[in-house]
């Protein structure tokens, strides 16, 4: 992951009862934050958006304000997805949008009641056109004009797998629907991103939406995360993990590193940050443009027993924390795509004020090299990491988006 040059990772369905505490710092050594989605599919530890009332008990949010309390002290934990693709058809945006809030209030509160730092909440959702708009107006406005206000989205991610390759009819601009996307969004007053992307209906994937994502794109979308860094059944993995931990590069990885490469990163992190200065709106029915989306700002009360955990802290949490991270050599075997052992493979940790970034170099074609590949790193300054599962993403985000938090 540090070789392909990404800054971020998505993860999905996290146990909090383990300990993580090596991953974790790994992942910080190496420059790369980490987005923790709260939920998981086990009974109890998600929104049912066809059984809201029961699924949103103190139980459920015994669960989710366990996985803060295992990833929020660790400083490269970036933010927390309170929810994803709970609102999946033009009905669910009739029912879920206050309970979608309702569960953002209720992790900002524990998470200023027990964290010793402000970690930011937001939303992934699916990209369900009728529904959209609407989506992203209901969860990042002001209830009662409130800038403070819990319940608001911090950032709204976006589903999106409508750029589908060189020879499909939508590989471009405008048949994507990316322009719709920057006409919809130019308003915003909180990040935007591809929390998924990389559609594989036209296959190899290209990712021939890099550029364009992180090109003019800019004005509006704070970068992306592909779908997904190893292989399942879906077929959309960079890399195949076998059941002996041997890992082999895919084509998608190549191609994506390929894509990576060609990005100006240095111009990217100069651009104006405008969207931290457009004030959000006041929430209002007035905001919604679709007929059936729920237009009440009344939320849910906490569920019984949920405020007792809110002001007092969850009984025994597992509390992750940093650890030294000494052996820098990988272990297992590593194969590039052509099945040729990449020889001395190996991480390179950066400075604490250090984010990875892409390198220009072709990890596939380091497989008689001798010597690791050195990453490229860059500054974040004051909101460096100090400061700040079974499935995962990998992507490159606008981190100084995140930092205003």
């Amino acid at each position: 992951m540090q070789q392909l040059g990404i800054n971020t990772i998505r993860v999905y369905n996290v146990d909090p009862t383990l300990n993580h505490d090596m991953c974790a710092s790994i992942f910080n050594a190496v420059g790369i934050y980490m987005f923790i989605d709260v939920n998981s599919p086990l009974p109890l530890q998600s929104l049912d958006p066809g059984n809201l009332v029961t699924s949103y008990s103190s139980t459920y949010l015994n669960h989710i304000f366990s996985v803060v309390e295992a990833f929020g002290p660790y400083p490269n934990t970036l933010a927390f997805i309170s929810a994803n693709e709970v609102m999946n058809t033009v009905a669910t945006g009739q029912t879920a949008p206050p309970y979608l809030r309702a569960v953002t209030r209720d992790l900002k509160n524990y998470i200023s009641n027990h964290l010793n730092r402000s970690i930011p909440v937001g939303y992934s959702a699916a990209d369900v056109p009728q529904i959209l708009t609407d989506s992203w107006t209901y969860l990042s406005c002001d209830i009662n004009g409130e800038s403070s206000d819990p319940s608001r989205s911090d950032f709204f991610g976006l589903n999106s797998y409508s750029w589908c390759g060189p020879t499909s009819p939508t590989a471009n601009y405008d048949a994507s629907s990316y322009d719709t996307i920057i006409t919809t969004f130019g308003n915003t007053s909180i990040p935007i991103f591809f929390s998924e992307y990389g559609c594989n209906k036209v296959e190899p994937r290209v990712f021939d939406e890099v550029p364009v994502l992180y090109g003019n794109m800019t004005s509006v979308m704070s970068g992306g995360l592909v779908y997904e860094y190893y292989e399942e059944d879906n077929n959309y993995g960079l890399v195949w993990i076998y059941d002996n931990g041997t890992v082999q590069l895919r084509n998608d990885y190549n191609a994506l590193q390929t894509q990576y490469n060609t990005l100006d990163v240095k111009a990217l992190e100069s651009m104006d940050s405008s969207a931290t200065s457009v004030q959000s709106q006041k929430c209002s029915s007035s905001l919604i443009s679709s007929s059936g989306f729920n237009t009440s700002f009344t939320l849910p009360a906490v569920p019984s027993g949920g405020q007792t955990l809110i002001d007092n802290g969850i009984s025994n949490p597992n509390q992750g924390k940093l650890v030294s991270v000494t052996t820098t050599t990988v272990a297992d075997m590593v194969y590039d795509a052509n099945g040729n052992a990449i020889k001395n493979l190996a991480i390179k940790p950066l400075a604490d004020d250090e984010s990875n970034t892409p390198n220009g170099s072709n990890t596939s074609g380091q497989s008689s090299s001798t010597t690791a590949a050195t990453p490229s790193p860059t500054k974040k300054g004051a909101a460096g990491r100090n400061t700040i599962g079974t499935r995962g993403l990998a992507g490159l985000l606008a981190l100084s988006l995140f930092f205003q938090f």
